[in-house]
């Protein structure tokens, strides 16, 4: 989460390129790939570049500060949620989005992806209420509101260091932290202050906010047995979208079944679909209303299991390549 001014029409300068590339191989190396974590990263760079068919309907950044006076005098809801989703320029995009594909991926892999986007839907919630409460906390009682009260803040990097937090939660590991060698379950808390000491205008307390809602988002989880209701809620409304696709999916193979599948020969007259027969010698699909099979004439059995009667002396007899040229014209 970056802190201080927009600067309008930056130019880029080749790092978005470099990162599109690196996530394509990343994935393409995958055998799996991770569709919430592909998301995240579309949508952040897509509101960073803003291409015109989504101009008219993205908010401007000055819409979308993240500054809690605001949002609770105006209970700005548009702030409180879309913040996390801009950036200041294309080197605070590339670094926050480098860090998503990592920890997405692992995350993601791990959990699955409904339960990963309900993690990431609650990671959001928790980590800017703390961001806020902690903000407002510092004016009502130590009377030290301008730095963080009254701060603009943007990015994904308080979402990061919650995921952070979630992801090295178990580990026993060391990791280099910008060169310094940490256990993994702290690793958060030491890039919290190397960051700060070395850039110090990125928003401090949303750092800290991201930290403590991944501490507080394992608590939850683990003093609750029952399934996760964002899950739950996560899983219905993709069942939803899918069922579009899936509609249309089976009308194509019912489509395609009709036209080219025929069955076997022989064995009795058999419905393959509603309202046709089977004809018993050429495995054509013929409508209720004939008597004799459309293609080769051999007469209708009964449906007792009666004999074959041909309405043609030579019509059982004609060959693959006949029937195969009739065929084609039928459906020609």
């Amino acid at each position: 989460m970056d802190s201080g001014r927009w600067r309008r029409g930056a130019v880029s300068r080749g790092m978005l390129p470099l990162l599109a590339l690196h996530a394509v191989n990343e994935y393409y190396r995958l055998p799996w790939k991770p569709p919430v974590t592909a998301g995240l990263l579309a949508a952040n760079t897509l509101i960073y570049l803003r291409p015109s068919f989504l101009d008219s309907l993205l908010p401007f950044v000055d819409e979308v500060w993240f500054n809690p006076h605001l949002i609770l005098k105006n209970k700005d809801m548009k702030r409180f949620f879309l913040s996390v989703f801009y950036h200041v320029d294309e080197s605070h995009l590339v670094y926050n989005m480098m860090s998503l594909l990592w920890k997405g991926i692992q995350l993601e892999t791990s959990m699955g992806s409904t339960e990963f986007a309900s993690m990431v839907v609650a990671l959001l919630g928790l980590s800017q209420g703390i961001t806020l409460l902690l903000a407002k906390s510092l004016l009502v009682f130590f009377d030290y509101g301008r730095p963080y009260y009254s701060e603009y803040a943007v990015g994904f990097s308080g979402l990061l260091f919650a995921m952070k937090v979630v992801l090295n939660s178990h580990s026993e590991n060391f990791t280099n932290v910008h060169g310094l060698i940490v256990p993994a379950r702290y690793a958060a808390w030491a890039e919290l202050i190397l960051i700060q000491m070395f850039v110090p205008r990125v928003s401090f307390l949303g750092h800290l906010g991201g930290i403590l809602a991944g501490i507080l988002y394992l608590k939850l989880k683990g003093s609750y047995s029952g399934p996760n209701p964002l899950t739950t809620i996560i899983r219905e409304l993709t069942d939803l979208l899918r069922w579009p696709v899936r509609f249309i999916r089976s009308t194509f193979r019912l489509r395609r079944r009709r036209i080219l599948g025929r069955g076997t020969v022989g064995g009795g007259e058999r419905r393959s679909l509603s309202g046709t027969w089977r004809c018993q010698a050429c495995t054509y699909d013929n409508s209720d209303w004939l008597s004799n099979c459309e293609m080769c004439g051999t007469s209708r059995s009964s449906e007792r299991g009666g004999f074959l009667r041909q309405v043609s002396p030579r019509s059982h007899d004609l060959s693959l390549e006949e029937l195969r040229r009739r065929r084609v014209e039928r459906f020609g």
